[in-house]
């Protein structure tokens, strides 16, 4: 699943067509093309995990899911979920989920959740961890409510950055390990960005997929953590268990 980073890559991409009209609207997508096809694309945002084709009276929202991507002025041998046309090129969605929501991107999406916006809020987030006590914060990084855009990537690469256990409970971190948390999701998903743009993203984790401990030389763990089970990687040594 692409996380924050990537859907902003995608965005900046895609701004190529701000100004254009989507000349043809195609694909499997269970959607009305009409309501696309005909209409000026106004201009192109990214919250967290979702990118948002916005038209005057309506937003696409595209979420990649598990295995989605997208092509750019070239196709591929899969079925396009999604295809639009423009005087100046294309772009089409494979594998991904597309709705066609009746607000502006603006009134349906909190943009200081998200921690690649320019809006982002860490206060605001500090008070959403606190409203979260009972979480682990492996739940809690993952929540997209409180960080939007990160995924189980930064997720590991922070707690690894800040030596917090992923089955430390939020409500047992001291306050400056939450706020080295929360400064750390935004600081390492622009580092992802800058190393994604670079094609070097893997050549900089410390622990994500790794076997031993860049600090101590131990073996790391893999588990399933969490709610939803998603893979950590970490060190029982350098990684402190708050609970």
């Amino acid at each position: 699943m692409p996380e924050g980073p990537s859907i902003v890559i995608a965005r900046e991409e895609m701004t190529v067509f701000i100004g254009n009209k989507v000349v043809e609207a195609t694909g499997n997508a269970k959607i009305d093309m009409d309501r696309i096809q005909g209409k000026m694309l106004t201009d192109v945002k990214s919250w967290g995990k979702h990118l948002l084709l916005c038209f005057d009276d309506v937003t696409v929202r595209i979420h990649f899911l598990l295995f989605g991507s997208y092509l750019i002025n070239e196709t591929k041998s899969a079925t396009v979920r999604l295809g639009l046309l423009f005087r100046n090129g294309h772009i089409n969605f494979y594998a991904a989920s597309v709705m066609v929501l009746d607000e502006s991107a603006d009134a349906l999406y909190d943009w200081s959740a998200d921690v690649m916006s320019d809006k982002w809020n860490s206060t605001a987030a500090l008070r959403k961890l606190a409203d979260n006590k009972e979480e682990l914060i492996c739940d809690a990084l993952l929540d997209q409510d409180i960080f939007s855009g990160v995924g189980n990537i930064i997720k590991n690469e922070v707690l690894y950055r800040v030596n917090v256990h992923p089955k430390s409970l939020v409500g047992k971190m001291p306050l400056e390990k939450l706020k080295e948390t929360i400064k750390q999701a935004k600081i390492y998903s622009f580092d992802f960005l800058k190393w994604k743009k670079k094609n070097e993203l893997k050549k900089h984790w410390l622990v994500h997929t790794k076997k031993e401990c860049l600090q101590c030389g131990q073996p790391l763990i893999k588990e399933y953590t969490g709610k939803k089970k998603r893979r950590s990687f970490f060190c029982k040594t350098c990684q402190k268990l708050y609970k």
